[in-house]
């Protein structure tokens, strides 16, 4: 009995080392597949479009591009359309779908739930407005200057509009440090329907040339990419990404409450502040950049948990990793749908998310009557 009592820790404790390196081993597994997929979308993504470009004459021109292939290369017509016009349309689009597919699960991770999103809780929409409003009222405030508003200006004004509705949507859905999943879709729902309104009355009273900007925002699209867009949104978008993993083990004791997570040492209130403030630059920066792009932060989080699990040490980075190579799959399509016009993103990725939000609503409600 006592040899039996002796053994059954050790057997316990190998059962949990099998399990953590179990999953460790799933995690690099789904990391090298998410990093090849993102690397052979990324090669299709350079060559597609109206004037196509052979995947391998793309792999010839970015090595002649690193010195490892014949210099007049570069002079081509196809260098000039891979390296200037879709090469930053590409890395735009990349850090784009990481920031939304972080942003979603940083929310998911915040409210305890697989159902929240930046694009369907108002966030995305908050920062829209932002952006919207900077657009329209800047233009107004240096109408007697002879300069334009600076492209910098729109991810500080739509970071501040995603600050806000996420501040707001979690001071109304959480009460004495719970969260109200059904509060929380409410609320969204009307921040997004008063974002929206306010965003119509700016389209109402703007110009042609200011329409045309809101229309982007609404629809969202890459084709306004540059190198000097990324330049701005980089900066911003980059030191996220590497921040973010850092809140893993805050988030990971979070999903057994608050109050658990608060007796494990863990500074709450620091890890909420700090999720928010990452969500809304997140979100703000994708905004200014590409416009409101849906439900990318809730399809990628939801598939990567599935594969790998809840623990955020490995769902944000592959979160990540699943977003850039999302939207890098969608920018294809967009290009190639209806060749030669260009489709809007964000119509791209409502047919994916949507069907799939309904699956996850449904999947849920089943779950939840057995």
């Amino acid at each position: 009995m006592t040899l039996a009592m002796k053994q059954a820790p050790s057997a316990s404790t190998a059962a949990l080392a099998g399990l953590a390196a179990g999953r460790r081993r799933k995690g690099l597994m789904a990391a090298a597949a998410l990093l090849g997929l993102c690397l052979l979308l990324m090669l299709l993504s350079l060559g597609a479009g109206a004037f196509a470009i052979a995947p391998g004459r793309v792999a010839e021109i970015l090595l002649a591009k690193l010195g490892f292939g014949a210099a007049d290369l570069l002079d081509s017509r196809e260098a000039l359309v891979v390296l200037n016009i879709r090469m930053p349309r590409l890395l735009l689009g990349a850090l784009v779908g990481a920031a939304l597919a972080i942003s979603g699960a940083l929310m998911q991770g915040l409210f305890r739930n697989p159902l929240a999103d930046p694009g369907l809780v108002g966030v995305s929409a908050g920062a829209g407005l932002a952006a919207a409003a900077t657009i329209v009222l800047g233009d107004r405030l240096l109408s007697g200057f002879a300069t334009k508003l600076p492209f910098a200006v729109l991810p500080f004004g739509a970071f501040f509009g995603g600050l806000v509705s996420t501040l707001a949507l979690y001071l109304i859905a959480t009460r004495q440090g719970r969260t109200s999943v059904a509060t929380m879709l409410l609320a969204g729902v009307a921040l997004g329907a008063l974002a929206g309104a306010l965003t119509g009355l700016l389209a109402f009273v703007s110009d042609d040339r200011q329409l045309r900007d809101l229309t982007f925002w609404s629809l969202g699209s890459l084709g306004g990419a540059s190198w000097t867009k990324l330049s701005a949104v980089a900066p911003i978008v980059l030191p996220l990404l590497l921040a973010v993993p850092l809140l893993a083990r805050g988030l990971n004791a979070l999903m057994l409450g608050e109050a658990e997570a608060y007796h494990l040492g863990v500074p709450v209130q620091r890890i909420k502040a700090l999720a928010i403030l990452l969500v809304a630059l997140a979100v703000g920066a994708s905004v200014a950049s590409a416009g409101v792009i849906g439900f990318v932060g809730i399809v990628v989080p939801h598939l990567i948990r599935l594969s790998v699990g809840p623990d955020h040490r490995l769902l944000l980075p592959l979160s990540a990793l699943g977003g850039a190579a999302l939207l890098a799959g969608a920018d294809i399509v967009a290009r190639l749908v209806v060749v030669p016009a260009e489709l809007p993103i964000g119509i791209v990725t409502a047919f994916i998310g949507a069907p799939f939000f309904l699956w996850l609503l449904l999947r849920r409600g089943r779950i939840a009557e057995l």
